[in-house]
């Protein structure tokens, strides 16, 4: 699994660490010691993102704006990046194991997690499965599972017959279609660089068409999580994947700990149209919920 770390943390050029989550129990206790350095900490903050662009394609205009108050983690979630396994595991659970892991052994105790479409789903697993750990949540986008029950209405809507379909184009067609769907704005690019993104960012096919399979949960395999951490649901308005009426529901299923801010004339990708107002509100948030 790699992930970009604070500098100091690094284990290849760069900012590049690169761990093999798979093995970490193998890792000696002295390792992780050394990759503590608790005199030097800033508060953590691990930048999860989604289904179509690696972590730094996706957060590209949150990590400048943090980088200097806080230590940012932006991984690649398993298949995107450099970030592989040999595992047969494609859940949602197991990309979460992985990341609780790698962030154990790069010596992160407490973290917020900012989670972004498919990454929110991994997010909230992170917290129901560590809250110890993950002390506070972002989440964009996206929900605490994806059901049956949700699904089959989404893609209706969408008018397609599976995610794999919207999520992994395979023309430059399908790649313009994705991108309208998730922005409010519509913007334009040469095809070359359609032609481009198609080659480098949709890797992996095969493994991620699993990844979206393994995300829909059977109902009856889910139950919602009482989670103690404060909660932050920024919106798009204007979202056309995940619509805004989902955050409204889940602040009502979620209680008293969770926020919800709705940023106008944006879309899925909120954090990319809209980035001043993005990291205006993710900032006041990560301020207001320190760990202690």
């Amino acid at each position: 699994m790699s992930f970009w770390v604070p500098k100091g943390k690094a284990t290849a050029e760069g900012n590049l660490s690169v761990i093999d989550a798979e093995n970490l129990t193998k890792t000696s206790n002295k390792s992780r010691e050394m990759m503590k350095k608790k005199d030097d900490q800033r508060p953590a903050v691990v930048l999860v993102h989604g289904f179509a662009f690696d972590g730094l394609y996706t957060w590209q205009f949150q990590i400048g704006a943090l980088a200097k108050s806080y230590d940012l983690y932006v991984p690649d979630l398993l298949f995107f990046g450099l970030s592989q396994t040999s595992s047969t595991d494609r859940s949602v659970r197991f990309q979460a194991d992985c990341m609780i892991a790698a962030l154990m052994w790069l010596g992160v105790e407490k973290c917020t997690v900012v989670g972004f479409s498919y990454g929110g789903f991994v997010a909230f697993k992170m917290a129901e499965i560590k809250p110890d750990m993950v002390h506070s949540l972002v989440i964009s986008g996206s929900l605490v599972a994806m059901t049956e029950s949700k699904s089959k209405p989404m893609l209706e809507s969408l008018g397609r017959k599976s995610f794999a379909e919207l999520l992994l184009p395979e023309t430059v067609e399908g790649l313009k279609a994705l991108l309208s769907r998730g922005s409010y704005r519509k913007f334009w690019l040469p095809n070359f660089i359609y032609k481009d993104f198609l080659e480098v960012m949709f890797s992996h096919r095969k493994e991620r068409a699993e990844l979206l399979e393994a995300m829909i949960v059977n109902n009856n395999d889910v139950s919602l999580p009482n989670f103690s951490q404060k909660i932050l649901l920024l919106w798009g308005d204007n979202d056309g994947i995940f619509r805004v009426q989902f955050a409204k529901d889940m602040k009502e299923q979620l209680g008293e700990n969770t926020t919800i801010q709705i940023i106008g004339k944006a879309g899925h990708l909120a954090h990319v149209e809209r980035p001043c107002y993005y990291n205006r509100y993710l900032k006041k948030f990560l301020a207001a919920n320190l760990p202690h």
